[in-house]
């Protein structure tokens, strides 16, 4: 991975963060991104440890303005986009009777909205350069549903369709999508107002985990790709 360019969306949310250490040790360039500008800096001053390249950029994945700005300063300052990790998103746990509309149109707008918009402004550069990797993040309720989830849950397979789809129309590109179904991560997703689930985050996966599997889904040259990986904690084996 030595030099090439790394975009992480989110990169200040647990798994974008170790997602960022893992290229970096693996000398990476890498833009991270984020809605909190005090975060982003804190984050990139942690992460220049020894002169590693890394920077931060503040978007607002929902504006198509911010998003294509944000494109043009990774080319412009890496000379193109190798690998797209969209680690961005928000949750939402809750009965449906009980769901805010508001609350669930910024579900939506960010998991749906924002996977579009990101994802067409990175791939169009990606179709131009015949080469890339996006790495997307459905999560286990992209893939299967529980109890609590309907508005997150419907956000998260339409990640997984928009992805799926976007493989039949970019064969000829050189892109390749990975999807990655993860079960409990213990991030500060948790922490959200909106997710109304007991948890033991002691038996979750950590970030480290998911970043080690998500590196080497980007190392995939030649004609392999790793197309979907379920990845779950050992008490949560089968779906």
């Amino acid at each position: 991975m030595k030099n090439q360019s790394v975009l992480i969306t989110g990169g200040t949310g647990g798994i974008g963060h170790a997602c960022a250490e893992q290229f970096l040790k693996a000398g990476a360039k890498v833009t991270i991104t984020g809605r909190d500008q005090t975060k982003l800096d804190k984050l990139v001053s942690e992460l220049e440890q020894n002169g590693r390249n890394v920077s931060g950029i503040k978007v607002d994945v929902t504006d198509s303005k911010s998003v294509s700005e944000m494109a043009e300063k990774v080319i412009e300052n890496h000379g193109g986009i190798d690998v797209l990790v969209n680690a961005f998103g928000t949750g939402m746990i809750q009965p449906l009777h009980d769901i805010d509309p508001v609350e669930a149109a910024n579900v939506l707008n960010v998991n749906i909205l924002g996977t579009f918009l990101v994802t067409q402004e990175v791939t169009r550069h990606m179709a131009s350069a015949k080469k890339g990797n996006v790495i997307m993040f459905p999560g286990i309720l992209g893939k299967t549903v529980m109890k609590n989830t309907s508005i997150y849950s419907a956000s998260k397979y339409a990640v997984t369709g928009f992805t799926k789809a976007l493989v039949e129309e970019h064969k000829r590109t050189g892109i390749r999508y990975s999807l990655f179904y993860l079960g409990g991560v213990d991030t500060p997703f948790w922490d959200n107002q909106n997710v109304n689930m007991r948890v033991q985050r002691d038996k979750m996966l950590t970030a480290d985990e998911v970043a080690k599997a998500v590196f080497y889904a980007a190392l995939q040259q030649g004609d392999s790709v790793l197309s979907e990986l379920v990845l779950q904690p050992e008490s949560h084996q089968m779906i």
